[in-house]
């Protein structure tokens, strides 16, 4: 039992602030097997982030109760402070997967406690770059920032597909939506732009060729998701319809701007782990790998909803078993650690 108490206090101290990705991961293919009629597979994800989503919550409360020193470091922090909206991606993802199996209410508390974590999490992060920030220059930006995009356009997912739940406040609903969706589109090329001056034109080593660099993909990618969400809704507002070939141009190119990242990323791992031998760990960071993989699945069979086109179907299935192996291979190198982690506490228990 000590030795359990030691592990589990240990693990909650150093709780990562992304660790929230596991559920954004999980919950993304789940969608994607859920679309493609794959209902076992889908269950069985949607059973463990029934568990994950409230576990990792839990522990992520109890940080802040008993490690909360550590906790307002790691959020105050600009390389860590906009992995905190993995909670709000998380939340409306697991949002989704709980209204596609008929449970509207619970959906709707979740998207309204993330449009508010959302609100303070954004106004916090970036007056933390403005006033607290002790390193200027392009050097503090790295991939990890994406995630606030893809928070942004998690709200627009499941938001669009709550709005007619909403009855007389469907129509500031589908406002609302549209409008988080332009949000989120100026960020991503704000970021975008400072992340490939990042990488482009400075040097960049092995070691900080972290697996955040997939987001620059998953947040274009999720992007285009909701861009998608938004063409195949009804807004039942006239100034909404209007916009709607503006949705369609830009979500076809997001949609190619991050399937152009794949193989560039591709080659970054090859780079990394074949040419300079950097040992392949696992880290909690590596779901926001995984999520972005399931996430291009999703935003490729919803484009060709969009579109109407559907080859397109044959591209979202294939990409999802390729997430899926993403996802065992992840679960199989966190149990590991877990296992080494455990081993390591059994010392310190006797």
């Amino acid at each position: 039992m000590s030795q359990l108490l030691s592990w589990l206090r240990r693990s909650t101290e150093e709780l990562y602030p992304g660790s929230l990705a596991l559920v954004m991961a999980t919950g993304i293919i789940s969608n994607a097997f859920f679309m493609t009629s794959h209902d076992w597979i889908a269950g069985a994800l949607f059973a463990v982030n029934l568990v994950a989503w409230p576990v990792l919550v839990g522990l992520t409360l109890l940080r802040a109760v008993c490690y909360g020193g550590r906790l307002w470091r790691d959020l105050t922090d600009p390389r860590l402070v906009f992995s905190f909206f993995t909670f709000v991606a998380a939340s409306d993802v697991f949002g989704v997967q709980l209204l596609l199996r008929g449970w509207p209410r619970v959906a709707t508390a979740l998207w309204l406690i993330a449009l508010g974590a959302w609100l303070l999490l954004s106004y916090f992060s970036f007056s933390l770059l403005i006033f607290s920030n002790e390193e200027r220059g392009a050097g503090v930006m790295h991939g990890g920032w994406l995630i606030a995009i893809v928070g942004t356009q998690s709200l627009v997912l499941l938001g669009t597909l709550l709005a007619p739940h909403f009855g007389a406040f469907a129509a500031l609903t589908f406002v609302t939506v549209h409008a988080l969706w332009g949000i989120g589109l100026t960020l991503y090329g704000m970021f975008v732009t400072l992340f490939a001056g990042r990488i482009f034109f400075q040097r960049v080593g092995p070691e900080e060729a972290m697996p955040l660099f997939w987001v620059v993909m998953g947040a274009a990618a999720i992007s285009a998701n909701a861009g998608s969400a938004l063409i195949v809704s009804v807004p039942i507002v006239p100034f909404l319809t209007a916009l709607r070939p503006f949705v369609e141009g830009t979500t076809l190119v997001l949609w190619a701007w991050g399937t152009w990242w794949i193989p560039l990323l591709v080659l970054v791992g090859v780079w990394k782990h074949l040419i300079h031998r950097v040992k392949l760990s696992y880290h909690p960071m590596y779901w926001s790998l995984v999520f972005p993989i399931g996430m291009y699945s999703v935003a490729s069979y919803r484009l060709s909803l969009a579109a109407e086109f559907t080859p397109l179907v044959l591209l979202a299935r294939s990409v999802a078993w390729l997430a899926l192996g993403a996802w065992l291979l992840t679960l199989l190198g966190w149990a590991r650690s877990s296992w080494h982690q455990w081993q390591a506490e059994r010392p310190l228990a006797t």
